[in-house]
């Protein structure tokens, strides 16, 4: 086993790993980065919602990952086995141990079915897809299907951009009535929440394109199982039993519980997605940069708005497995990594003064069907926090047609032009 030492070592070369590789380097191009990351590939992982609905080539998603690494910076192509931050040293699968000064964390997120009962053994088969596992089934799934129930659903765990699982179940909506399938498609949507979006001028707006493809939805529905020989979807209801009538909107008697318990339901699906039960990688969940107990236990411990680590004071983190009150999204990323350089840079120049410059912004682009976007932006406390330029022409609380080519088009260039390059 050989050891490496390195200035600034950033474990993962997701959006957050690159992005703030790229901004380091263009801070001070001397600086001696290090990325750690095992995959082959960068993907654009905004656009899968778009794949799944045949209207995106999934191709376009993907790069090799050797064309995304900043210049400048070095790629170790290993995955991480263990972090010790009392010691400043990262373990990598190959046996080889990495030294840093500072340690920048954010490897994403893991789908973790063993979550779920028989999700691991129903997934990519049988109609049960995910745009988040595999979003080209996703759309095989979808244009074969010529009637039945259609289930869109997620689990009871955080989840990369908490609106995603509803803008596959709009575009289906929307394709079952291009093609003449709305009165032969059943749509349902349990969800583990008690609300369909938690910024209210957003809600109100997905409330009434709910009404419009007559959806039904379902409140405080954990899921908990998935029975691919019958092709069923076990929940539980989790709300109070005297709230237990308020969990159900736009109920379709042709959707019918096979359970005739209180609290456990159970639907027959011909075409589930959903969004898997995710989880920060085991390798955080087991290291002491990581919650070990409470609501947020196995993401890693960070102040909200600085990004530091709560302990170790050389260690920052951001994206999915930072411990944040706010959606997990390729647009939180945006705003976070620039405060995790900045203060990265204070630390190392052993200036006292962090900037707290995060406050929770994050950006769900809400696909409402084919040509229809609503533009969700909202920082902590669920408080609305869109751009003003934008809104000072478009009311993003609205379906646009300029929302849905900014999701298109716009936000992929920006992506792979601007955000992977340091630039935005």
């Amino acid at each position: 086993m050989s050891n490496t030492h390195h200035q600034i070592v950033i474990i993962g070369a997701g959006t957050g790993g690159v992005t703030v590789a790229a901004q380091f380097k263009r801070k001070n191009k001397d600086l001696d980065v290090v990325l750690i990351d095992p995959a082959d590939k960068h993907y654009y992982q905004a656009a899968w919602t778009l794949v799944g609905a045949g209207t995106f080539d999934f191709k376009d998603t993907e790069r090799p990952m050797e064309s995304v690494i900043p210049p400048g910076v070095k790629w170790i192509q290993d995955a991480v086995s263990s972090i010790d931050p009392d010691k400043n040293a990262v373990q990598l699968a190959s046996g080889h141990r990495i030294d840093y000064d500072y340690l920048v964390v954010s490897p994403g997120l893991i789908n973790d079915y063993s979550l779920v009962e028989g999700l691991g053994d129903a997934i990519n088969k049988g109609g049960v897809c995910s745009n988040y596992v595999n979003s080209e089934y996703t759309w095989e799934v979808l244009r074969n299907l010529k009637g039945g129930n259609a289930i869109f659903t997620q689990a009871a765990t955080p989840i990369k951009c908490g609106g995603a699982p509803q803008k596959i179940m709009y575009l289906a909506a929307d394709y079952f009535r291009k093609h003449g399938l709305a009165d032969k498609v059943n749509i349902t949507f349990p969800i583990p929440g008690s609300v369909i979006f938690g910024v209210p001028e957003f809600a109100k707006t997905l409330m009434k394109v709910v009404d419009r493809y007559g959806i039904e939805l379902r409140f405080f529905h954990k899921l908990m199982k998935v029975d691919a020989e019958k092709r069923q979807v076990h929940y539980k209801i989790t709300a109070e039993s005297s709230m237990i009538a308020g969990c159900f909107y736009a109920l379709n008697p042709e959707i019918v519980d096979l359970d005739p318990s209180e609290t456990d339901v159970v639907l027959e699906y011909d075409m589930l997605h959903l969004a898997p039960p995710q989880a920060a990688p085991f390798f955080i969940q087991e290291s002491k940069l990581a919650f070990s107990d409470g609501p947020n236990k196995g993401w890693v411990d960070v102040n909200i708005n600085t990004l530091q680590h709560s302990q170790y004071t050389n260690v920052f983190a951001l994206g999915d497995v930072a411990a944040l009150p706010t959606a997990k999204t390729g647009a939180a990323v945006r705003k976070q990594a620039p405060v995790v350089v900045e203060n990265l840079l204070h630390v190392l120049h052993q200036e006292k003064e962090l900037s707290p410059g995060y406050h929770g912004y994050s950006s769900c682009p809400l696909v409402t069907g084919y040509g229809k976007m609503v533009l969700a932006e909202f920082k902590y406390d669920n408080v609305r926090d869109s751009d003003k330029m934008i809104s000072m022409f478009v009311d993003t609380t609205k379906e646009n047609y300029s929302m849905w080519l900014l999701k298109k088009y716009g936000l992929p260039f920006m992506y792979w032009n601007l955000m992977l390059k340091g630039k935005a």
